[in-house]
């Protein structure tokens, strides 16, 4: 932050404290009338073409076992009964694909009836229901399980369960033949963890790369692809073999894509891939279909609500949070300061998480190493799959990778981002600046991208957050491939000519924002090939380019070009940073949130980001830390102003701040109404 810091106190704070903020300081509440307010997407028409897709696993008559995600056979009979008296429709495989075809249109309140694993009961308590209603399903079996002979256990995970529990061959054939159930791939035998990392997390075996602790060393990307591939020719011939039909839907385990796998299933004949997340299927995704997961033998009120409620958007609560704080010499120490990090997440009851892929232990911005294996930087520890996976298995939450775009410290032949000094007419590196690779340079973008498919291969994440350091002032970038790349584009490959007419300056400015957002879609396109098209994007952005639009000149950053590009813009909402006092902090905050509102559904995309520390420490003295009553009033004037999704930077779980009690009412969806 010193290095943005410094750069704001000199070129920003005079815009800022320019900035009309008239209105007094208190936290005036919008009153939206009841018509105006958005509706619930549970209360809205049906959209075209969606599908509602279930995922059940073993049913059982008693005491449902909930290591097989079981449920009871009355629930399951209520369930399908509220399907039926509600007008929900069950589809096939086959209609789905004949409406992404656009040959039929799918009816209002589609539904698609999936069972995981091949448990014994859909034979003998589903399939019967099935024939009943005459209602089609997809059925998702696991290869080796189903090959396992009577006489012996199956091994399911790391426990043996007896062979009875499974189907037979001879029953997915029977099954198959009604005409009524697709059959499906769930893996040949894959459906289980291997060891992800040092520290001996298991992880899904169809996305991670193994770690061996004999040899210190993962994977190769060969071997995983050879494993892979011969699991996927092995189920799709054991299915072509008991049914007659060549398999044409993939079951991901546990729902955990991989972007390398999903294109060896593809390659194999898959045109439809199902994994478990909220969310209606749209039948032109059939790729990447959500599936709502029945879980915990949900009685029949909450099962509706998973059927009734499943499209709405769940307002993101994310904490943004430093490794660095969790990094120590002492192995033993850093994994007592993750377990501290992970439960205090945990208490926090948000839902999403920021997490530093990076390391920054001197503040000044330039990455010097990074917490994971890559071939470009040393490695200061390999952290960030272990953390990444506690958060999501331990404190249930997303985890987007934290990146910087520019800002790594590699060798010296790269050439650097330089600004132009007007007055001595002298060219180089801006020392109150980041220090950047100038993204012009091929080699500077081929071992950024490769730094990108480092993390992608060692790392199971939700998603990736551009750090703000993708940005260029109205003095850069002068470096020799940058004036190349002007020329190519026919600009002048002149500075002054770029900046003496204005025309030319504003289309200099539109070229370089558009440069640095095709460069970090291209490193979202790298992650989305190695870990799935579910990989989320976000990006930083400064609050000037959104107050004062003139100023994308002086950050190459566009707020309809973000809100265009990336599923969440994520503005810097940090008051203090742009030299805003405390008395028109909560105006300033709200005139952020007017701006987002002015442009249809923006604010379904917008992470606000308050600051939980005061860098310049102008305001409190507590070593920069702001008070959580501060941060918090912060947040509800966002949110009661009309803004959803919120976040705040940076946590510190050491010493308790921002401290818990207090934030977590006005952060958690848990605590504070946000409807």
């Amino acid at each position: 932050m010193n290095a943005l810091l410094r750069f704001l106190l000199i070129v920003l704070v005079s815009v800022a404290q320019s900035v009309a903020l008239t209105a007094c300081a208190k936290e005036d509440v919008v009153f939206v009338p009841p018509a105006e307010r958005p509706q619930p997407l549970s209360s809205q028409e049906w959209l075209p073409n969606r599908v509602l897709a279930l995922a059940w696993h073993d049913v059982e008559d008693t005491d449902p076992d909930q290591a097989f995600v079981s449920v009871r056979t009355d629930h399951l009979i209520n369930q399908l009964a509220w399907l039926r008296e509600n007008d929900y429709q069950p589809v096939s495989i086959d209609q789905i694909i004949q409406a992404s075809e656009g040959k039929i249109t799918l009816p209002d309140r589609a539904v698609l009836l999936t069972f995981d694993d091949g448990y014994s009961s859909f034979y003998t308590r589903v399939f019967p229901l099935l024939k009943a209603y005459q209602w089609p399903a997809v059925l998702a079996p696991v290869g080796k399980w189903l090959d396992t002979p009577a006489d012996q256990p199956v091994h399911f995970g790391d426990q043996e369960v007896e062979r009875s529990r499974f189907l037979t061959w001879e029953q997915v054939r029977e099954i198959s033949q009604s005409g009524l159930v697709e059959i499906a791939s769930h893996t040949y035998n894959l459906h289980r963890g291997v060891r992800g990392n040092p520290q001996g997390n298991e992880q899904p075996a169809t996305a991670a790369r193994i770690y061996d602790p004999r040899t210190n060393t993962y994977e190769s990307e060969a071997d995983f692809r050879r494993r892979i591939e011969e699991d996927v020719r092995t189920i799709t011939a054991r299915l072509k073999s008991a049914t007659g039909k060549t398999p044409r839907v993939w079951v991901w385990p546990y729902g955990r894509v991989d972007g390398t796998t999903l294109q060896i299933v593809q390659d194999n004949g898959y045109s439809i891939a199902m994994k478990l997340e909220d969310g209606l299927v749209h039948v032109n995704d059939l790729i990447n279909m959500p599936r709502v997961l029945i879980a915990n033998d949900p009685l029949l009120d909450e099962f509706a609500r998973s059927a009734v409620y499943m499209e709405n958007v769940t307002p993101l609560r994310v904490m943004h949070i430093d490794l660095d704080y969790v990094y120590d010499d002492d192995p033993e120490q850093m994994e007592r300061n993750l377990g501290q990090l992970v439960q205090r997440v945990a208490d926090m009851q948000i839902n999403t998480v920021f997490l530093q892929a990076f390391a920054d232990p001197l503040g000044d911005g330039l990455v010097r190493s990074l917490y994971f294996p890559n071939r470009h930087l040393p490695v200061r520890a390999d952290l960030f799959n272990r953390a990444a996976w506690q958060l999501r298995t331990r404190a249930f939450v997303q985890v987007f990778a934290w990146m910087p775009v520019l800002a790594f410290d590699l060798p010296e032949t790269l050439p650097r981002v330089e600004r132009w000094y007007p007055d001595a007419n002298t060219h180089g590196i801006d020392p109150d600046q980041y220090t950047r690779l100038s993204p012009f340079d091929p080699d500077v973008r081929r071992v950024i991208t490769e730094i990108y498919q480092d993390l992608a291969r060692h790392a199971l994440i939700d998603g990736v957050l551009f750090h703000d350091d993708a940005m260029m002032t109205d003095f850069e970038d002068v470096s020799p491939p940058a004036m190349a790349a002007y020329r190519a584009a026919g600009l002048p490959d002149d500075i002054r000519r770029l900046r003496d007419d204005p025309d030319t300056m504003q289309q200099w400015t539109r070229f370089k924002t558009r440069y640095l957002t095709d460069f970090t879609n291209d490193l979202a396109g790298e992650l989305r090939d190695i870990l799935g098209p579910q990989i989320q994007t976000a990006r930083n952005l400064y609050a000037q380019p959104m107050i004062n639009p003139d100023s994308e000149a002086w950050f190459a950053q566009n707020l309809d070009d973000f809100l265009e590009n990336y599923d969440w813009t994520a503005p810097m909402a940090m008051p203090f940073m742009e030299g805003v006092s405390m008395a028109d902090s909560g105006q300033w905050l709200a005139n952020l949130v007017d701006i987002v509102r002015e442009r249809p559904g923006a604010l379904d995309k917008t992470v606000f980001e308050i600051q939980a520390r005061d860098w310049a420490q102008t305001e409190f003295n507590d070593e920069g830390h702001i008070p959580a009553s501060v941060m918090a009033s912060w947040l509800r004037q966002l949110q009661m102003h009309g803004a959803r999704h919120l976040g705040y930077y940076p946590d510190d779980f050491v010493t308790n701040q921002p401290r818990i009690e207090v934030i977590r009412p006005a952060i958690s969806n848990a605590w504070y109404p946000h409807q």
